[in-house]
């Protein structure tokens, strides 16, 4: 496990400005679906994605199929999956079909018996950047879970955003280093040095963990309220603390957490934290109509991260992952009434009933808790 972060690696957090960005906030499946198609459909040069699931399902086979269409009209098509995400093994049809209609395709970190370690840090992100001009960032992989069409009211709850202009040609940049390790991803040129958004990868040739300390920053600059969504919920000592502290100086700290889980571990692990942060003053609500698999914060309705890591160990110390961090006033005012509509539909956490539960539960809890730096 990578040691926690020193003072030096603060001073690599982006510095934004406040304004607006043509960003756009994706809640449901279907519509982010349809849209990333059409900009597909749009792309004159290269299209690269990066996703952890791309499903071999009638979703996954949308995509494939307008991939390659883009390649026969002269478009450079690079895809990256994660091995674990998307075993290779599971989707051959998928994988032939990419590549016989050359895609450019790569599997990040596959099983390897000279190095086999590696097979635990994986590629989370989920990025689709079409001609430096569209990207788009979020939660949601390709695949039927996230699509009404196909899963009607247990369709997963998610989030992404759809971008263009400097944070495109950012998002481009990234996708350069993905592909080409030597390549050094950095935001294009501003004349003033400030803007609204930022991309924050896991970590930078600066910062050994640019993103965990962008989240405490945000964390540390909540003054009334901060609305807070993830699936997975297992932080480090360091980040727990955080959100404590902010909720004992006076902040109204929400946290939303799936009430049913894809992992059933981690939500045990996660319910290991509830009894420190109720008491703390954090207030927990478990998301039950859908799985929720959101990943998103919000301070004061003035500054927002959405983008595909958990507050979990994996997310901050292992995994390859991607957010945009931003003070869109717009955007934020938006990310925050869905989460309060989410919010609305979940049930609050409350502290005499949790200290009351059996000892099973606590039993699970702990054990799940161990086993908390591999979930």
């Amino acid at each position: 496990m990578a040691r926690y972060a020193s003072d030096h690696d603060r001073a690599c957090l982006p510095d934004l400005g406040i304004g607006a960005d043509p960003l756009q906030l994706f809640t449901e499946g279907d519509r982010l679906y349809n849209a990333m198609l059409i900009d597909i459909g749009k792309a004159r040069s290269d299209i690269s994605l990066v996703c952890y699931i791309f499903g071999d399902d009638p979703v996954g086979w949308r995509f494939a199929e307008a991939l390659a269409e883009r390649v026969k009209a002269g478009v450079t098509v690079r895809v990256q999956l994660d091995a674990v995400g998307t075993p290779p093994v599971w989707s051959r049809k998928l994988r032939a079909y990419l590549s016989q209609h050359s895609i450019e395709l790569r599997y990040f970190h596959r099983w390897q018996w000279r190095d086999p370690f590696r097979f635990n840090r994986r590629d989370h992100r989920k990025l689709l950047v079409v001609d430096s001009d569209v990207a788009y960032l979020g939660g949601f992989n390709i695949h039927q879970e996230s699509s009404r069409t196909y899963y009607d009211d247990e369709r997963w709850l998610d989030a992404h955003v759809r971008f263009e202009g400097y944070l495109a040609r950012w998002a481009r940049s990234i996708i350069e280093a993905v592909w080409w390790p030597r390549h050094t991803a950095s935001p294009p040129p501003s004349n003033d040095g400030l803007r609204p958004s930022a991309l924050v990868p896991t970590s930078s040739p600066g910062c050994r963990q640019q993103l965990r300390w962008a989240y405490l920053d945000l964390f540390r600059r909540a003054r009334k309220r901060l609305y807070l969504a993830t699936p997975y919920f297992v932080p480090d000592p360091v980040t727990r603390r955080s959100l404590m502290t902010c909720a004992e100086r006076g902040v109204d700290v929400h946290v939303l957490l799936p009430a049913v889980s894809d992992v059933p571990l981690a939500r045990w692990a996660a319910r290991a934290e509830y009894g420190r942060l109720l008491e703390a003053g954090v207030r927990v609500f478990e998301y039950g109509p859908r799985l929720l698999h959101t990943k998103a914060v919000v301070a004061d309705g003035a500054y927002a991260s959405v983008g595909t890591a958990n507050l979990d160990v994996r997310s901050f110390f292992l995994n390859e992952e991607l957010n945009l961090f931003t003070r869109s006033l717009d955007f934020c005012h938006t990310l925050e009434a869905h989460l309060l509509a989410c919010e609305s539909e979940a049930a609050e956490v409350d502290l005499g009933q949790w200290q009351k539960r059996g000892r099973l539960s606590r039993v699970a809890e702990s054990a799940a808790w161990l086993l908390r730096y591999w979930l």
